[in-house]
Parts: C-alpha cells; structure tokens; sequence
C-alpha cells in the first residue's frame, strides 16, 4: 500500500496483515494514520500495534483502546509539542483509562491489559515508543536490529511473565528511542506471535527481498503460523521511499506563498485596513497602528524591513510569529488580531496594544516599590508559562519587549525569536544556530552557542527584575563581553543592596541565582523564582552572614587593598629600623 506524499517530500510504503491464528479471537490491534500538508510537516506520520494479553476476555478491547486513542490523540495535541512529549502524554492518558477499568477486578490477568509500540516518522527523525514484548525493528544492511527491549520476567522456560503493560497500573513507564533515517530504512512492528517463531534473519530476508511489502507481511505471517506459532499473528512493515531535506519548506506560515507587503507610507489605506501613523521601527520590522475598514477594530500591522526581504529565513521566521500567536492563550501575551479577508501580501496582525513598553514604564518610574516589581515580574512569569506549556522559548525577554496597557495588564510582545520545539524537529534548520535575542538579556549559554532552556526565560526575567529595582544590569556590560566559559566565570554579580540599600539582602539572592551565568545553578522552575521574590529564603541568609566579598565586591577590595598597603608599609618600617 503506497502512501505517495511526495509533496510533502516525505513517501512511505506499508505492508501489515493480523490474524487470530490458531486462536478463536483476534485480540491483536494495529492503526496507522498518514496525514497530508501542514499536519504531516508538524505532526509526523504514526504507526501503532498492540498485542492484548492472552488470558483476559477483554484484551482485545485494551488493545483497540490503545492504538485508537493514539492514533487520534496523537493528532490532537499541541503541534508545537516535541513527538516525545506528544505521544508520551497520550499513552500515559490511555493506560490510566484502562487501569481505571481494572479497579473492580480481583483477577489482573483477566482486565484491561496489552502491550502496545509505536512508530512516528517525522522530519528525519523515528520515533520509537514502547510498552511489553511487542517489539520494533529496523532493517539496517539486511540485518534486523531491535529498537526495544521486551518488559518480560522469565521465571522457567514455561513460565514468564509481562514486567509492563498498558493498564497494570496507574502510572506506566514508557520506553523511548528516537533514531536518525534515511531513504530506504525500513521499520518492522510486531506481536510476540510473529517473532518468537520467525528467526530474524528469515525476517529480514522476507522484508528485504519483497517488492509488495502486504504480501511480505503475510509471508511472514504464514511462515510463523508454520513453525508452531499458536498466538495471534500482527505485523506491520513500513519503508520511506523519500524525506524531506533538512531544509524543507515550512508549512507554519505564508513566506513562501506570498510576498512582503510594501512598506506603507501612513495615512493610507492597506489591504481593507487604514494605517493611521507608525508605532515602532527596526532593522527587522515596521510596526503600524491600524484601523479595520469593515470592523473599525484597532490593530498593530507589522512588516518586514526592507532590507531583509530577500531574506528567506527571516521571512520564514517572521510568518511563524502569527502562527505561534495563535498558538498562545494568555492575557499576558499578545494576541492575534482577526484577518477576515485573504491576504495579498505577507504582514502580521495583532491586537493594538494601548500603554507603553516596560522600557518606556522604567524611565517614568525610576524608584518603583518593590511589590509593584513583584506585581510585573509576576505578571511577565505567566506570559512566559504560557510559552513553556507549549514546549516554546520566548529567547527575546527584554523591557522593549514587554508592554503595559492602560489597565495595568502586561503582556509579552514580538514573538519573532520564539524557538518551538515541535517545529525544530521537522525543521531543524530554522534557526541555523543564530542567536536571536538581544545580548544584554539573553543567558550566557545564548552566548556561547548552545541550546536555551525555560531557565534560560528565566534569567532574563531576573535581569529585568534587577533592572527595575536598580536602573543597572547585574553584571554591567561584562557578561556581553564574556564569550567562552573562562570569561564568563570570571564576571562579577554587582549586588542588588550597593546599588539601592531598599532591595532586601533575601530578595537579592532570588536575583542573584536568577542570573547565575550556569542554568544549573538558577531556581529550577519559574514558581521557585517567585517564591523567593516574596518570601525570604533562608538559604539566602541576612546581610550580616553573607561574605563582604559576595555582598560589596568594590568594597571587599578596597579592604584587601588597604590591609596590604598597611603590610608593605609595616615591612618597610622594619627595613629601615636599626639593628
């Protein structure tokens, strides 16, 4: 059976055939869904199988269960899931169903159990999940190497037992292996009736020699039922015939279907708006405030710069900021504004956001409370849990970034910097490893090159945070500077209290490990931070139990210095003494 997906550059053949064997009840299940356009990009294509255990009346209904509700939950979840996250969630959700089942049976040998793998092909990537003694296969030089391992206990050679299922508890344990294809790879899914009685090499001979992939698998099938097997019968072969190169179009936005729109000159009329005056302006867009013709809403319009319109991975990134817009439910972050009318060029719109920016707030207030710091940190800190919930990096939290309206409402803004995690998989080469936010704000590790993390969004809330309380960043212009491990060991903390005696010696060490330059050593969640924003930790002591050298660096040294100018000059009074 050919799935031709060519347009997807992605094609992939499958074979499979079940069968009740010697049994009365086929309790076997296998699925497999293979979806076209912007879904196949983002979501992969999925095959599942399970193998229902052979002494419970209603495996077969455990089996259905599982490889259904993944193959259609799979399909529901955030696309800016990573297929790990993604496909881990839905199993899980189904075993806790079917362990809800079990609660009224005396007898677990007799309820909702089965053994369940799964295989998601997406990008350049497969994805292996895996629960019990079905197993999954990849054909690599004719040879069958097994991507799992079977959660079997062998108490004799007669007596065995499953180790893990589908439903044997309330929580599972879910095996995972993700490995790097190929054109031509060729994956094998299959029950314990097939492999236990077909060797692996005559398995991999049948695959490997056969053009009709659906009478390999009944081959297979009937070669095991030949040699003795009294189970049932499932198996499921698939091979990619093409992948999508690693610089694959993207199906996230509009940059490869239309072109940028032409820069207005305002007052005029744009594509069913009217654009009253420009709001901002930068080297990568040009941010209008607009008027709907039909609706008389208000909207921010963005347009790409003029100078990186020939730039296809900047338009590509800048059509993904209305997709992750879309994508994002939070008061505290900007939202996409309605686009009745089909588009004829490539802009952005968003809700208009009436206030000014963080920035713009600092300067108007430059000695704020500190529970009104709180109040916006903590305000920011739900915007930001808004992107990590969706596997998402905002890399570009800075005070321009972030607006306050006139109700006091604040709200992450630009969202052209946003690393999704779902969309890397299929496009790995959409950030080409550049760095995207601005260096006084971004995490050491942004400097050095490496990947970000949700602790990396949270140290560049703690410089804002000690921004705002002290007008000054917490390590000057020296962590800008600082571009390998050496340099930035070597940057000084400039405490929060020598800048401004307000700032309490406790709330200062919640900064301080905010922005420790290891993502290691900073709280581990954004609450954490929060926490220590509103009460004093005492693993942060008082001013007094903290070394002068971590509280007044400057005043540390200036002490070091005079004690040693005391000590020459001691030394010298010696020399000169008579003897």
């Amino acid at each position: 059976m050919l799935q031709d997906l060519s347009r997807q550059k992605l094609a992939v053949t499958i074979g499979q055939h079940s069968v009740a064997g010697r049994k009365p009840l086929n309790q076997d299940f296998h699925g497999t869904l293979v979806p076209v356009g912007r879904v196949l990009t983002l979501k992969g294509a999925a095959f599942a199988l399970a193998d229902g255990i052979s002494s419970s009346p209603v495996a077969h209904v455990a089996a259905e269960t599982a490889v259904k509700s993944f193959l259609d939950d799979y399909y529901c979840t955030s696309d800016t899931w990573t297929v790990k996250i993604a496909a881990s969630r839905v199993i899980a959700a189904a075993n806790s169903w079917l362990n809800a089942q079990n609660s009224g049976t005396s007898d677990r040998n007799r309820g909702y159990l089965t053994t369940f793998c799964a295989l998601v092909l997406k990008g350049r990537q497969a994805h292996v999940f895996h629960v019990g003694d079905s197993r999954v296969w990849r054909l690599v030089d004719g040879s069958l190497e097994q991507l799992t391992n079977d959660h079997r206990v062998e108490l004799s050679a007669e007596e065995s037992y499953l180790a893990r299922a589908l439903g044997l508890s309330a929580s599972v344990e879910i095996d995972y292996r993700r490995v790097e294809i190929e054109a031509g790879d060729v994956f094998v899914l299959t029950t314990d009736g097939v492999h236990d009685h077909v060797p692996p090499r005559a398995l991999a001979a049948c695959v490997a020699e056969a053009a009709d992939l659906d009478k390999a698998a009944r081959d297979i099938v009937a070669l095991a039922l030949s040699n003795g097997s009294a189970d049932n019968l499932t198996i499921q072969i698939v091979r990619i015939d093409a992948l999508p190169p690693t610089d694959a179009d993207t199906a996230l936005g509009e940059a490869d279907a239309l072109q940028p729109a032409a820069l207005p000159q305002p007052p005029c009329d744009f594509e069913g708006y009217r654009i009253l005056r420009s709001l901002h302006a930068s080297s990568r867009s040009h941010l209008f405030l607009a008027t709907d013709l039909e609706s008389g809403d208000r909207v921010a319009l963005k347009v790409p710069s003029i100078g990186l319109r020939d730039n296809a991975d900047h338009l590509r990134r800048f059509a993904m900021e209305e997709w992750i817009a879309r994508r994002i439910y939070s008061p505290h972050v900007v939202s996409p504004a309605a686009v009745p009318r089909q588009r004829k060029s490539l802009y952005i719109a968003t809700e208009y956001i009436e206030g000014q920016t963080l920035r713009q707030w600092m300067a108007d207030n430059p000695a704020p409370s500190l529970e009104t710091v709180r109040g916006i940190v903590e305000q920011v800190a739900r915007g930001l849990r808004a992107f990590h919930r969706k596997e998402m990096l905002h890399q570009d939290l800075r005070p321009e970034n972030v607006m306050i309206d006139r109700e006091g409402t604040v709200k992450i803004i630009d969202l052209g910097s946003v690393r999704v995690a779902g969309v890397l998989e299929a496009l790995p080469d959409l950030d080409a490893g550049e760095m995207l936010g601005t260096v006084q704000y971004s995490a050491p590790e942004y400097i050095l090159g490496k990947d970000g993390s949700e602790r990396s969004d949270l140290f560049s809330l703690g410089v804002i945070a000690y921004e705002m309380l002290t007008g000054r960043l917490p390590y000057g212009g020296q962590m800008a500077r600082a571009r390998t491990p050496r340099a930035q060991a070597k940057v000084s903390y400039v405490p929060a209290p020598s800048l401004d005696p307000r700032v309490p010696v406790w709330v200062d060490g919640a900064l301080r490990k905010a922005v420790h330059p290891s993502p290691l050593r900073r709280q581990e969640a954004l609450s954490e931070f929060l926490a220590d924003m509103r009460t004093p930790n005492p693993a942060f002591g008082t001013r007094g139990s903290i070394p002068l050298v971590e509280r007044d660096p400057v005043a540390f040294w200036k002490v070091v210095s005079v004690l040693l100018a005391l000590v020459v000059l001691f030394l010298a009074f010696l020399l000169l003494e008579p003897s």
